[in-house]
């Protein structure tokens, strides 16, 4: 008897989240998985075979300055580039799945509050939510980015890339992954303030835009440009592979100023006291401290991001007397 009382009052064994996360989005899985098989395979190939055509047709056709066109390198060049824009464009396409499918159809449709009157609480169900994608997103994109670099450190072809080129940048390094995982917060973000399918993906692309052009404007700011000077006949420093900001005059005293001769006349340096010019950049040593000071500001923005889903979610169950 007491047995019997004591199984009947027992609370139910909660499920596991990540399981019904899984079974319910397969086809996000299963298209996950062609996405990187497809760009691993692009990669791969330019590598191998597509590399070494393109290294032989460079040394039997080309020189640095001239080279006859040849489908061999042109398709060297573009598995590459197209290996960067399918990273590049990965977070907006997470956001879209994230604000649209994975949080939005299932407030709008009422399955998530069914889940959570099965002893799934909101917090947990959203927990589960966000990690297995970042999970599965973490793993696919780290995967992706060392086969980036295994290209990129072979350069078959001695001409066509620098690490300072955005898309190559951006690829290169842990910058790659931690973008998907701020378009999965913001679309978590914006499903739930919306709490609508459609809606939500179109909130969630907009604000990852914004705060992918905000993050990529002021992350070469984060850490100190070194400056090249030169000589007043000579303009502006040349040019190497390097990332570029400001430019101006330097004075006799040795401040950098907007320079305030362009298209002026020859008296023009002498009247503002201009006696060479300067060029800001950031050198290929400073590599990894750009890489890793991005990447602490697109997880801190997610993070930021992911609080602010907990806390809406908090405070609207809480209103309809759901547990949290």
């Amino acid at each position: 008897m007491t047995a019997l009382a004591t199984a009947a009052t027992a609370r139910p064994r909660p499920a596991r989240a990540w399981r019904a996360v899984v079974r319910l989005h397969q086809p996000a899985l299963v298209v996950w998985g062609v996405f990187v098989a497809a760009v691993s395979a692009v990669l791969l190939w330019a590598y191998g075979p597509g590399g070494n055509a393109a290294s032989a047709a460079w040394r039997q056709k080309c020189t640095v300055d001239l080279c006859d066109a040849d489908y061999s390198i042109d398709g060297y060049h573009l598995a590459y580039r197209f290996s960067e824009a399918a990273v590049g464009f990965l977070p907006v396409l997470v956001a879209l799945w994230a604000g649209g499918l994975l949080i939005g159809r299932e407030l709008e449709n009422g399955t998530a509050e069914l889940t959570w009157t099965q002893a799934v609480s909101p917090a947990r169900w959203l927990a589960a939510k966000l990690a297995v994608p970042a999970a599965l997103l973490t793993a696919g994109t780290t995967l992706l980015v060392l086969l980036h670099r295994l290209l990129f450190d072979a350069h078959q072809v001695p001409e066509g890339w620098n690490w300072s080129d955005s898309g190559t940048f951006e690829t290169n390094g842990p910058i790659a992954v931690a973008f998907p995982l701020l378009g999965l917060a913001l679309g978590a973000l914006g499903g739930l303030a919306v709490r609508r399918a459609v809606a939500g993906l179109a909130v969630a692309a907009v604000t990852t835009l914004i705060a992918r052009t905000l993050v990529l404007w002021a992350s070469p700011h984060l850490w100190p440009w070194k400056s090249a000077v030169s000589s007043l006949p000579h303009g502006y420093p040349p040019k190497t592979a390097a990332i570029y900001g400001g430019k101006g005059a330097v004075t006799a005293t040795g401040a950098h100023i907007p320079d305030p001769c362009t298209g002026a006349g020859k008296a023009c340096p002498a009247a503002h006291d201009v006696v060479g010019h300067y060029r800001d950049f950031h050198p290929s040593s400073q590599f990894w401290p750009l890489q890793l000071t991005e990447t602490a500001l697109i997880l801190a923005v997610a993070a930021l991001a992911t609080a602010a889903a907990f806390a809406l979610l908090h405070r609207r169950t809480n209103t309809k007397g759901t547990a949290v």
